[in-house]
């Protein structure tokens, strides 16, 4: 229950908290006396640090009315254990993503960790390249974990390419400019819908892109995986991407993002704010770590546009721009790079 209760304060932005405040942090109902023998160990461990200026209570053990949050000595002994496993685990595996996450994701995986450490330990690392059950189920005796969870840990402790893995995600959907195969820099242009994608393609050709690929949604945060398989093109690569300007196509850009720097095609996404916005999509979830990534690639005016429009919660699917537009757009643009990034 006190880890819980550590944790939930971690998660508190503000440095300083009220008595008010902490009580609704706490894991669950309880008496005062328990709640307040909380509150004092973490005074005691001086987690929680008294703001003299505003007093105590009258209650009895008595609290003070604000504190202010040690978010340092929280975290001391989380990582104080990381330090030790750093010296407990083969040096391939790399912990540093650890500090910047909280200890409920640590206790988590460190059950697996301590597997990989012996498989390494034992056999070094895999020389052959297998299918990701086989290598799950090597490594932790789970032949389902890398599908479920483990590619992600494997990417946190930086083992994936190391683990000579092929990945289990559907196979990328993509059309390929045979005109511009044995170039030394490759464009790839991603679009979310089928629509786009079948607008787009009779004019791939006249374009300086090497390929056009149909994202098919959430779906090529994970099938993206399979690009350098599918594409063993030797060369610099650099991806652009448009979706819908609303909270899901800017969610599955990020989630895209994560795992193969992708840049937003402003040509498109530009053109569609000159559009009539249109209404109806109430069911999304706003994600505001994505909106300030993506938002980092437009200027100021379209930052602002683009902040407006899902405040009132309007939105711009990819069909607004019709087929004759898209096609002009990608085969007269010249310029792709952001310059905001």
């Amino acid at each position: 229950m006190k880890e819980i209760f550590k944790e939930n304060l971690l998660s508190f932005r503000r440095k300083t908290i009220t008595i008010d405040e902490l009580e609704s942090l706490s894991p669950e109902k309880q008496t005062y006396e328990t709640f307040a023998s909380y509150v004092l160990q973490f005074e005691n461990e001086n987690i929680l640090q008294m703001i003299h200026s505003k007093g105590r209570n009258n209650r009895n053990p008595s609290l003070a009315y604000h504190y202010r949050i040690n978010k340092h000595q929280l975290n001391r002994d989380y990582h104080k254990q990381l330090q030790s496993y750093r010296l407990k685990f083969h040096h391939f595996i790399d912990l540093d993503a650890y500090f910047k996450l909280s200890e409920q994701i640590w206790l988590a995986d460190v059950p697996y960790l301590e597997k990989i450490n012996k498989y390494i330990e034992t056999y070094g690392l895999p020389i052959k390249k297998v299918p990701a059950p086989e290598r799950s189920f090597e490594l932790v005796g789970n032949e389902k974990w890398i599908e479920e969870k483990g590619s992600e840990v494997l990417q946190r402790i930086k083992l994936w390419d190391k683990m000579n893995i092929f990945p289990v995600s559907d196979p990328l959907m993509f059309a390929i400019h045979p005109g511009r195969v044995h170039e030394q820099n490759h464009s790839h242009l991603i679009v979310e819908n089928k629509t786009t994608y079948q607008a787009l393609l009779p004019v791939l050709t006249n374009t300086e892109f090497s390929t056009l690929i149909y994202g098919a949604g959430y779906k090529i945060a994970k099938s993206i995986e399979n690009f350098h398989h599918q594409y063993p093109v030797h060369g610099k690569h650099t991806f652009f991407y448009f979706g819908d300007i609303d909270q899901s196509g800017i969610t599955i850009w990020h989630l895209l993002y994560q795992r193969q720097p992708v840049i937003p095609a402003h040509p498109f996404y530009e053109a569609c704010l000159t559009k009539k916005e249109a209404y109806g999509k109430t069911n999304q979830r706003p994600n505001d770590i994505a909106l300030t990534k993506f938002l980092g690639f437009f200027s100021e005016q379209n930052q602002f546009q683009i902040r407006e429009l899902l405040k009132k919660g309007a939105y711009y699917p990819q069909e607004v721009l019709k087929t004759e537009e898209l096609q002009n757009i990608w085969c007269t643009t010249k310029e792709w790079n952001s310059n905001y990034s």
